[in-house]
């Protein structure tokens, strides 16, 4: 029996999010250039791509610094959330009393550990990957105990008559039943680990897209600004399809 699988891609939607880019980018010249607004308010789009191409080795640099981050506090948080979900999972016990610690350290914005986690870790990139680490950690977990306890009851009781134990049921009926959604928030993560990683290194660092934000507008250049959010924007897309193109070419089922 041949299985075939959907596609990863859709040309017909890349094609319409390309053409509504390209609107919002006249758009966005026109605006500017009619009502003659000030850099500070609102650069020109043309100046804008201007800076990029000619900052551009100073951008990319600061770009590999802070995807570093992103990916490796990525990693990190979400192997740590599956891992926290599949302990829970395991030791019911444990899991009242480690839900609420989990679901109070979340209910506080990441970004408010920032000093601490500087303090701790320094200004080098180690405290910029704890704090993405942090930031996907919690959602990732979140994710994957719902998941896990979305099996139906009824196959539950059906695998331990068999004589099943709660670690068959987990390799064989839990894991499975998890991973789209743990999928899903790992997807949600892409963009977190962005903005938290951009977030701490503008609070403290010694490179990267959220410090050369900051350099940016210490120094009053505000195209320079908006370049380094361009490429900010664009290293969060590319993450973001990355790992949405590997949820759908090995997540088919869902």
């Amino acid at each position: 029996m041949k299985v075939t699988l959907p596609r990863p891609g859709n040309p017909r939607a890349a094609r319409r999010a390309a053409l509504g880019l390209l609107g919002v980018a006249v758009l966005w010249e026109l605006c500017a250039r009619a009502f003659a607004l000030p850099d500070y308010v609102l650069p020109r789009f043309t100046r804008i791509l201007a800076a990029i191409v000619d900052q551009h080795a100073l951008l990319l640099a600061a770009a590999r610094m802070t995807v570093m981050e992103a990916v490796s506090g990525f990693l990190l948080g979400a192997g740590a959330g599956i891992l926290l979900a599949i302990i829970l999972t395991m030791l019911p016990r444990a899991r009242g009393v480690m839900l609420p610690v989990a679901t109070a350290l979340n209910s506080v914005p990441v970004v408010a550990y920032a000093p601490l986690i500087l303090l701790w870790f320094g200004m080098g990139p180690e405290s910029k990957i704890v704090m993405v680490a942090l930031a996907v950690g919690f959602t990732v977990f979140l994710h994957a105990l719902a998941g896990l306890d979305r099996v139906d009851q009824r196959a539950v009781d059906l695998m331990r008559s068999f004589g099943a134990d709660r670690a068959a049921i987990l390799w064989r009926l839990r894991l499975p039943a998890a991973i789209p959604l743990t999928a899903a928030g790992m997807r949600v993560s892409t963009v977190r680990a962005m903005i938290v990683a951009i977030v701490t290194e503008m609070l403290g660092a010694t490179g990267g897209l959220g410090w050369t934000i900051f350099q940016a507008v210490l120094q009053i250049d505000f195209v320079q600004v908006w370049s380094a959010i361009f490429v900010a924007s664009a290293a969060s897309l590319l993450f973001f399809g990355f790992v949405n193109l590997l949820e759908k070419r090995y997540i088919f089922w869902k």
